[in-house]
């Protein structure tokens, strides 16, 4: 029988024993995340753009945090602050594979035009509320439900295996208007920004659905966190046009992170 050397022996004793161990660690692959869609995806309201100045995508963002919380988890993060639906099938799919574990997105309030109502429906230009309200609700109704589905179809398409997080869009005012950061907006004003944030829920949850997405509201968990609440979850007025009517640092994390966790684990 031939005999080893002691060292020897006791070298390859240890070389048997770590490589079973360096294996699995190995073999230990990132799950893959993507962050798509539009500014509430980017992270705007959390004034910063510490990633990407010309997308305002920030460390805040709901896709950040949830990447950062959960363990051996990679981000591709590529939402962009005005991103339309025809932004993610023409460009952000390109970030997906066959590979692509989960996705989340927040998209189509840029479609049927919310910032444009906000625009009118707060400060020196609020007598144009109510035709700028009822422009959204028709774009709701006669458009988003199509516009949706081709995004969905984009994303199934280059991730089939993904988990898909649909996130959407909060009530933005509360019953009391009365803090300058409502804007001068009245209660009717705010009646009608409200209901569209409802359009918005139900058309969106309604989609998501059909395209075997997971759709997480963001109205309830932002009730009480409106813009004039001790703790908002989401901006009013800004001096930061970018800003203004977005969720806060403390939206992002407690309300929006929270929902794509419940989904995705």
């Amino acid at each position: 029988m031939l005999r080893l050397p002691v060292r020897t022996a006791i070298a390859l004793a240890a070389f048997t024993l770590a490589t079973p161990q360096l294996s699995a660690a190995q073999a230990a692959t990132p799950d893959e995340y993507a962050g798509l869609g539009d500014s509430y995806s980017a992270g705007n309201g959390a004034y910063s753009s510490n990633l990407d100045v010309g997308c305002g995508r920030n460390t805040y963002a709901y896709p950040y945090v949830v990447a950062q919380a959960r363990p051996n988890t990679h981000l591709t993060f590529v939402a962009c602050q005005s991103a339309v639906t025809d932004d993610v099938v023409s460009s952000q799919v390109n970030s997906l594979s066959a590979d692509t574990d989960y996705v989340s997105i927040t998209i189509g309030g840029n479609d049927v035009g919310f910032a444009n109502l906000i625009f009118n429906c707060a400060g020196s230009f609020s007598f144009n509320c109510e035709n700028a309200a009822n422009d959204t609700k028709a774009k709701i109704t006669n458009e988003l439900p199509a516009k949706l589905d081709r995004a969905y179809a984009a994303i199934r398409a280059k991730a089939p295996s993904a988990t898909v997080a649909v996130l959407g869009y909060p009530r933005l005012f509360g019953n009391d208007l009365s803090c300058a950061a409502a804007d001068g907006i009245t209660a009717q004003e705010a009646v009608w920004a409200n209901e569209i944030s409802d359009m918005l829920d139900t058309t969106t949850a309604d989609r998501a659905a059909a395209a075997g997405f997971s759709y997480k509201s963001s109205i309830a968990s932002f009730t009480k966190h409106d813009v004039c609440a001790v703790t908002p979850y989401v901006n009013g007025k800004s001096w930061s046009m970018a800003d203004g009517y977005h969720p806060t640092r403390a939206g992002y994390s407690q309300a929006m992170a929270p929902a794509v966790r419940a989904v995705i684990g």
